[in-house]
Formats: C-alpha cells, sequence, structure tokens
C-alpha cells in the first residue's frame, strides 16, 4: 500500500515571481481573443505543420512551421509574437520561443494552444492564410 506524501507549503515570494514571469510570457485564448478584438500590436504565429495550418488556424495567424525556422520571415520586432502550436503537451511553441527570443523577437505563448483555442469555441479561419 503506497503512502501518501506530505504536501508542504511553498514559499510565497517564490510563488510570486513565478507566477509574475508565467503572466509576462503566457496569455491564455480569451484573453488573446480580447487583445484581436482591442486590435492590439500583436502578431499571432502558428508554428504547426502546413497541413494543419491550412484546414484551420487562429484567424489573421501566420504560419511558421519548424522547417521554416531558419528564415524567420513573418515574425515582427515591433510586435508581440504570441506563439501556438497543437495542445497543452506540445512543446513545439516553447521551442520556437527560445529560438525567436534568442533572435531578438518578443515572444509569448498560448496556453494549451490550437486545441485550448477550440475548445473555447474561439473565431476560426482556414485556407493557406498569410
Amino acid at each position: 500500500m503506497a503512502t501518501a506524501t506530505a504536501l508542504k507549503p511553498n514559499d510565497p515570494a517564490q510563488a510570486k515571481r513565478y507566477f509574475e514571469d508565467k503572466m509576462q510570457f503566457t496569455t491564455g485564448p480569451v484573453e488573446l481573443d480580447r487583445m484581436m478584438t482591442q486590435k492590439q500590436n500583436i502578431l499571432i504565429v502558428d508554428v504547426r505543420e502546413a497541413e494543419d495550418y491550412e484546414q484551420g488556424h487562429i484567424p489573421g495567424a501566420v504560419n511558421l512551421p519548424h522547417d521554416r525556422w531558419d528564415n524567420l520571415s513573418g515574425l515582427a520586432k515591433d510586435k508581440q509574437n504570441i506563439l501556438y502550436c497543437y495542445s497543452h503537451v506540445c512543446h513545439l511553441a516553447a521551442t520556437a520561443a527560445v529560438k525567436f527570443a534568442g533572435a531578438g523577437y518578443p515572444v509569448m505563448e498560448l496556453d494549451g494552444g490550437w486545441k485550448a483555442w477550440t475548445q473555447h469555441e474561439l473565431p476560426v479561419e482556414s485556407g493557406k492564410g498569410r
């Protein structure tokens, strides 16, 4: 029979720093939809494969799949680049964020990716887009 591990309270100061960082570098689907409605200075970047992007993507998103990461055309240094991939277990957007930020682009990640966007029944467009 397994014994339960006792839960110890975490350090509030460390938790505060963690969540401040999280809010600075991630956003949720509802918040992103609000940013789009308010026409904030953002660029939405879909890092999924082109075929998946064409089947459906966030309106106005540019497609920048992994095989095009060496050529970062489509990103903007004067806008917040909000990256998304397939779901909360996909690390493509986080991997892209590391690469793009290393090249000087401001980045955020959409929590939950495409799956979270569609689960909230937010607007979708299909086709090649941008």
